[in-house]
């Protein structure tokens, strides 16, 4: 948020005592932090860039054609301070005479269009040039380039520019609200943390300047409305009045300079005024053209779901049957109230009559209006967090004396206040123990009470050991003791509180640990394997889902942005996102890992489960001169996916192939005890075009609870390495083309020979010569004895158990070199 500093000095006192602090931008933002308003910059605002800085006027005292170029001329320039310059000049319209804006050698000018530039010495076909006479579009002081500004008769030259035109200058404070501070969101409320502030640390009162005068009244009543609240709990409060006979017109110049420095675009006196009112006491305002009101009634109502409603961006839009409305008496939509006008009741050029509203609508419904119509307004925001209802009429009152004396006209009804259930104030109870116990430090009991009332809080109520007070109604967060505190010591000073001599602690046993270096390990070898770390969004866009996976899936009642809509039900889109968003700026080779989570619902209940997913796609090896390319593929994924088992202390597992999977062609299961470790396989490719991926993606999704589960529970032990050598064997069989390896693995594994170290397939052959549908399997074994040196007898004979399995099994037949 946005906050002039010359806007808020308006309302702080200047004094001999406060000047110091008041007079200075940087200790007034040192104060804001300080009271919890973080100032995240403090920026110089000038109307025109450098403020005109190093320009002087001018007067010309002759002017002559160049001899070498019909377009310009010589001219020379009094600068005021006793220099006589020879200036060319291209323009059409110098003369002698003429007062001018000069810009010296040495000044730098920032043009409205193109980057600065240094005026220096220069020789313009062969004659010497000492400076530059300006244009107003050089200077960044308007659009207009047919020639040079001519200034005023009476202007003395040598006046510097800023001075001779007076520009306006600010400081802007750009302050990091937290969302509990709606109280802050105004000048007048910045202001009123400053003032206690002061109050608190000069030890002297320092009040707010009030901008609300008594001198309202009506001049008729000639322009009466009457209001309707159809329900009391969605707008507690509704306020207008009636102004006749205005005048829409440009702003003036302080009004404009004020929303400008704020980055406002000023619109016209009446917009700019409501505009003006918002930043001014955080409380919206919204003007109709009165003209355009039927029936001399306005109701606050919703209407039927679908009713068609045209926005002042000019755009139709479907109202909820929950968005309240401001209608007129005809029912006709003017306003989704508390959001955006309506095209057809705003006020136009030509408006006379004006009906100015001031309310205080529910924030829920306002807040879900704003997200259901993609309108985050300035007041909707303030709306959302909650609005001063005690100060709905004052400011109605000053916003309409400000149009009556910027826009003229007269005020044509009396105020309208309907306020069917009058909100009572809270009321919290403080006990010094508590006090004491949470601050960490000792108040006295009279600083508390000025602290308090400093912030408009009012003392209801004081014993012996508590305070009771009554919360004014800016600050509709408060309503706990522990609110009250911090309002005390955020005034005090954060960096008041005592550091005590002693900490008192209570041992924690770790939790996490062992999940955290099983996470650092898997990670580190992912790395050390070419592997980068990706971190996506958790929500994401439904439109990724079948509806099947969304009947489970975890919707967003109040989604920010259409694009994220629902808590992410699987890891696959977000990486597909981002592996589209490199294949689009040409890396076409990579590997990625993400850890995550992924939710689901059911009924209604609601789990979250932790993932590691792996993306591959592309190369994963680069052609070099000694070696070709390697291309990704699913024995790829399938060995990843094994390191990572291997290396989370999981052997007995199994690879399953799965039938139907939404999203993966190939699909393998990985499971150990009836739990599920990890699925993978090829990303389908109608899941690959909904991101414009024509390359293959392997996806590996693993379920990190479950992988950490059975690691946790796997005993780590240790054998020494063997004093014997290991015997290894090769078998070379013949088997049919459907039966995979997994399935010889598991069969040779359940025969439980105890001495056979590993199985490892080492070659695939299919030819037609082999028979139809048969292929070729070359399989070594390694066979190890840890007490003695293995004899080739016993080896054969484990061989001969194997052999016969298979061919009992498998109908296997035994290849031989022969």
């Amino acid at each position: 948020m946005k906050i002039s500093y010359n806007w808020l000095v308006e309302y702080l006192p200047i004094d001999e005592f406060t000047l110091k602090i008041t007079g200075d931008p940087q200790k007034i933002s040192e104060i804001l932090t300080s009271v919890g308003l973080e100032v995240e910059s403090l920026a110089r605002y000038e109307q025109v860039k450098n403020g005109l800085e190093g320009l002087f006027t001018a007067r010309v005292i002759a002017c002559e054609p160049h001899p070498n170029a019909d377009k310009l001329k010589i001219t020379t320039v009094d600068n005021g301070k006793g220099e006589i310059l020879q200036i060319v000049c291209g323009a059409p319209n110098v003369k002698a005479g003429q007062n001018v804006i000069l810009a010296p050698v040495g000044a730098t000018l920032y043009p409205l269009k193109g980057e600065p530039f240094s005026i220096k010495n220069a020789k313009i076909r062969g004659v010497e040039s000492n400076g530059m006479l300006c244009a107003e579009d050089e200077i960044g002081l308007g659009t207009s380039h047919e020639g040079i500004m001519i200034l005023a008769e009476n202007t003395l030259p040598g006046t510097p520019l800023n001075d001779y035109f007076k520009l306006y200058a600010d400081w802007i404070f750009e302050i990091g609200l937290t969302p509990n501070r709606m109280d802050a969101m105004s000048h007048l409320g910045v202001a009123k943390d400053v003032c206690a502030y002061l109050s608190h640390h000069l030890k002297r009162p320092a009040k707010v300047i009030s901008p609300f005068k008594n001198h309202f009244k009506p001049d008729n009543r000639s322009r009466q409305l009457e209001v309707e609240i159809k329900d009391a709990k969605e707008c507690e409060r509704y306020a207008g009045v009636s102004i006749s006979g205005i005048k829409v017109a440009k702003s003036p110049d302080w009004l404009q300079n004020k929303l400008k420095a704020i980055g406002l675009r000023p619109v016209n006196n009446i917009v700019d005024i409501t505009n003006f009112i918002l930043h001014e006491t955080g409380q919206p305002l919204h003007a109709f053209d009165l003209d355009k009101i039927k029936g001399t009634k306005i109701k606050v109502e919703t209407l039927a779901e679908g009713t068609p409603f045209i926005t002042l961006d000019e755009k139709e839009r479907k109202l909820r049957a929950e968005d309240i409305m401001i209608c007129d008496g005809a029912d006709t939509p003017m306003c989704i109230a508390g959001v955006f006008g309506g095209l057809h009741s705003g006020v136009t050029e030509s408006t006379t009559d004006i009906f100015l509203e001031s309310a205080v609508f529910n924030a829920s419904s306002v807040r879900k209006s704003m997200l259901a119509h993609n309108l985050r307004t300035e007041a909707a925001v303030r709306f959302e967090k909650g609005i001063n209802i005690g100060n709905t009429v004052e400011v109605l009152k000053r916003a309409a004396m400000m149009i009556k004396e910027i826009a003229g006209g007269t005020i044509s009804s009396d105020i309208i206040d309907v306020y069917p259930v009058t909100r009572p104030k809270k009321e919290v109870t403080l006990s010094n123990f508590y006090l004491k116990k949470i601050s960490g430090k000792k108040y006295h009991p009279d600083t508390i009470k000025d602290i308090l009332t400093s912030l408009n809080y009012v003392i209801v109520r004081e014993g012996i050991d508590s305070l009771q007070v009554e919360v004014p109604y800016s600050n509709p967060d408060i309503s706990l003791p522990a609110d009250i505190i911090e309002e005390i010591m955020r005034i005090d000073g954060l960096d008041n509180i005592e550091i005590p001599s002693s900490i008192n602690i209570t041992p924690s046993t770790d939790t996490g640990v062992v999940a955290a270096a099983q996470k650092s390990k898997i990670a580190g070898w992912l790395v050390g394997n070419g592997f980068f770390e990706i971190f996506t969004n958790s929500i994401t866009n439904s439109k990724y889902f079948s509806k099947e996976t969304l009947d489970t899936s975890v919707s967003i009642i109040n989604s920010l942005s259409e694009d994220l809509n629902v808590m992410r039900p699987s890891m696959l889109p977000t990486g597909l996102e981002c592996i589209a968003y490199n294949l689009n700026r040409k890396n076409n080779d990579l590997l990625f890992f993400e850890f995550g989570k992924t939710y689901l619902r059911s009924n209604n209940s609601y789990s979250e489960s932790q993932k590691l997913a792996i993306y591959i796609t592309g190369n994963v090896a680069i052609k070099t001169w000694n070696s070709p390319s390697r291309p990704s593929g699913i024995y790829f994924a399938k060995g990843v996916s094994e390191k990572i088992l291997l290396l989370a202390g999981i052997s007995n597992y199994k690879f399953e192939q799965k039938e139907e999977n939404e999203d993966l062609e190939e699909s393998l299961t990985a499971t150990s005890k009836g739990k599920s470790l990890l699925t993978m396989g090829i990303v389908k490719k109608s899941r690959l075009e909904k991101f414009s991926i024509k390359q293959p993606v392997y996806y590996i999704d693993i379920d990190w609870d479950n992988l950490l589960d059975l690691s946790s529970k796997k005993e780590i032990t240790f054998e020494p390495i063997s004093k014997y050598p290991h015997v290894e064997r090769d078998l070379s069989l013949l088997v049919n083309k459907n039966i995979p390896f997994g399935e010889i693995e598991e069969l040779v594994k359940s025969l439980h020979i105890k001495k056979m170290q590993s199985i490892r397939l080492f070659d695939v052959f299919e030819n037609e010569k082999l028979g139809p549908n048969k292929k070729s399997l070359a399989i070594s074994f390694t066979f190890l004895d840890t007490e003695k040196t293995m004899t080739d007898e016993e080896v054969e004979k484990m061989m001969s158990k194997i052999i016969t399995a298979l061919k009992t099994k498998f109908d296997a037949v035994i290849r031989s070199n022969g």
